[in-house]
């Protein structure tokens, strides 16, 4: 395992990629996970592209997961317990595991602009009833446009709400300072998580709205510069 490197499974989603190349051109080592190889590789080359002489590399879901102390889950809600429980054999004691899904209507053909709900709450919630004893569960990242983090020459331009124990908390607020333009709160336990996935869907129905491909971004105003 490399202490450095930042695990993104998923990676090959526009949210994911994303993440990607802020991650990479931020000088992190990346590693992408998909379910099938040929897209990991594929999507490690565009990083690769994008942001020459990055340290990515492409890899299956379960070859990846053991790469980083950070696993990003950036996969749909609907794949994500299914990704959780593929990966579990190689989840190891004290790994973070980040949940970015939301529980969209969507994944049972309504629309996005409504969730679902969850016997464990949150989608947060759900995968840390699935991983092993000793590996910690954060929330983030619902919130963050796939578009914004892609355009590598712009600022970003959200605040990102982190949730869970306060230890891994921090870990994964300390990668928003990774991203331009991110700025990390403390949403306290991992709860909040159901909060903050439902602002998920808000979201989505104004950027429809207002007819904003590129998607909004969200901040709290009043808080103390850090």
């Amino acid at each position: 395992m490399n202490p450095h490197a930042i695990v993104i499974l998923g990676g090959t989603g526009d949210q994911g990629l994303g993440l990607a190349l802020r991650f990479a051109r931020a000088g992190r080592p990346v590693v992408i996970g998909s379910r099938k190889l040929e897209r990991a590789v594929e999507a490690a080359e565009k990083v690769r592209e994008a942001v020459p002489g990055a340290d990515v590399v492409g890899l299956e879901n379960v070859d990846a997961t053991p790469q980083g102390p950070i696993v990003i889950l950036s996969v749909p809600f609907e794949h994500t317990a299914g990704t959780v429980k593929s990966i579990k054999p190689a989840l190891g004691e004290g790994q973070v595991v980040v949940s970015m899904a939301v529980p969209l209507a969507a994944a049972i053909g309504d629309g996005a602009v409504r969730t679902v709900g969850i016997w464990q709450g949150s989608c947060a919630e759900l995968v840390e009833s699935l991983v092993p004893q000793g590996v910690r569960v954060v929330s983030a990242f619902q919130n963050v446009s796939a578009h914004r983090l892609q355009h590598l020459e712009e600022e970003v331009d959200c605040d990102v709400v982190v949730s869970g124990a306060k230890e891994p908390r921090e870990l994964v607020m300390g990668l928003c300072e990774l991203v331009p333009g991110l700025r990390a709160l403390n949403g306290g336990p991992l709860a909040n998580a159901r909060i903050v996935e439902d602002i998920t869907a808000l979201m989505i129905g104004l950027n429809i709205r207002y007819k904003l491909p590129e998607g909004t971004g969200i901040r709290f105003t009043g808080l103390p510069e850090s």
